[in-house]
């Protein structure tokens, strides 16, 4: 809708609790599989678990409706104050723990809905904001080239600075396939690694399943989580230990959960909270118990299985999600960029 295409009216409601999730429930994904940011992390099943568990602040949930009354953008919005006192707009989910986040519109419909929200901000009703900011933008987002314009328009300031990378793997047909993939020296290392993790005695790996305790398994990747570094230890505060409870339970009800482990007989050495999502398998965080097994390299030999599993399963793409460490590069990681968005009020 560009050019001298009308820009259709939309009508705009604002949910100001978290009654927002309840009503928009049944609306709310199929919206998301109509739009282009189809992520995980813009479920309503994420989306309202972040907010239950660590939202703080104002909530701000936009719907905007076509002429029909059909939904074609929601915006969940939540209003804080920065540590210089000024009223910040975020998304709900932002920042540590949702790798990928966007509004969530209708495709075609993002001009509309984007002056439609431009409208809003500027009214009278809205004038308590000082700043949006909008982190982990996927650096092909519309949402990057026309919410800048409109709101240049309006003569507010916009900036865009890139938030993190987020290293991804392209998976071919076989295993064989994929290793060919590999920089020579780092496939080299990963056979040899394989090899001597497999010549262990009662190595075994597993993706919890029907026949396991969910919440046990849980408790199990915290605690291999917390033991595999001092910053990991600290960031599982009781809450955020809460939330990756809440989320497992979730995710797993809705068929995305992959939790998986490799163990040595009965002592597990390492684990990956993953999700599937349309054909991804998106790595969440991990836990590792290197002081019982310094030499195995446990992590880099589930990693491994993981991506062949993916491979096997006939997913398209192997998502190491934001940070630039090493062992994704190993793997063939290739970045593909999350941004930050940032809007002033002039």
């Amino acid at each position: 809708m560009t050019g001298n295409q009308r820009i259709p009216a939309l009508s705009i409601h604002i949910y100001r609790d978290q009654t927002g999730f309840d009503a928009l429930a049944g609306e709310w994904n199929g919206l998301l599989h109509r739009s282009s940011a189809d992520t995980i992390f813009l479920t309503h099943e994420f989306q309202r678990t972040w907010w239950r568990c660590l939202g703080t602040g104002d909530l701000l949930i936009l719907v905007l409706r076509n002429d029909k009354g059909e939904p074609v953008g929601i915006v969940p919005l939540y209003a804080t104050h920065t540590p210089r006192g000024e009223r910040a707009l975020a998304i709900v989910g932002c920042t540590e723990v949702a790798d990928y986040l966007d509004f969530i519109i209708a495709r075609g419909w993002e001009e509309a809905v984007y002056r439609a929200l431009i409208e809003c901000l500027a009214d009278d009703l809205w004038s308590e904001w000082d700043l949006l900011d909008l982190c982990n933008i996927h650096q092909d987002s519309p949402t990057l080239v026309l919410l800048p314009t409109l709101a240049q328009e309006r003569g507010w300031i916009t900036s865009i600075t890139r938030d993190d990378v987020c290293p991804i793997v392209k998976l071919p047909a076989t295993w064989e396939d994929y290793l060919e993939q590999l920089d020579k020296k780092d496939r080299h290392e990963l056979r040899r690694k394989l090899r001597r993790a497999e010549a262990m005695a009662g190595l075994r790996w597993y993706i919890v399943g029907a026949e396991h305790n969910l919440d046990e398994e849980v408790e199990d990747f915290l605690a291999l989580m917390a033991a595999s570094t001092p910053d990991k230890k600290a960031f599982l505060t009781p809450q955020m230990r809460d939330f990756f409870r809440q989320l497992a339970r979730v995710t797993c009800d809705a068929g995305w959960l992959q939790l998986m482990f490799l163990a040595v007989g009965e002592r597990k050495a390492a684990a990956y909270m993953n999700f599937v999502y349309r054909k991804r398998v998106m790595v969440y965080n991990s836990g590792l118990d290197w002081q019982s097994f310094p030499q195995l390299g446990a992590g880099i030999v589930l990693i491994a299985y993981a991506i062949r599993h993916a491979i096997e399963q006939g997913y398209e793409l192997f998502d190491f999600m934001q940070g630039d460490e090493r062992y994704k590069y190993q793997f063939g990681g290739q970045d593909v960029e999350v941004r930050r968005l940032i809007v002033r009020r002039a």
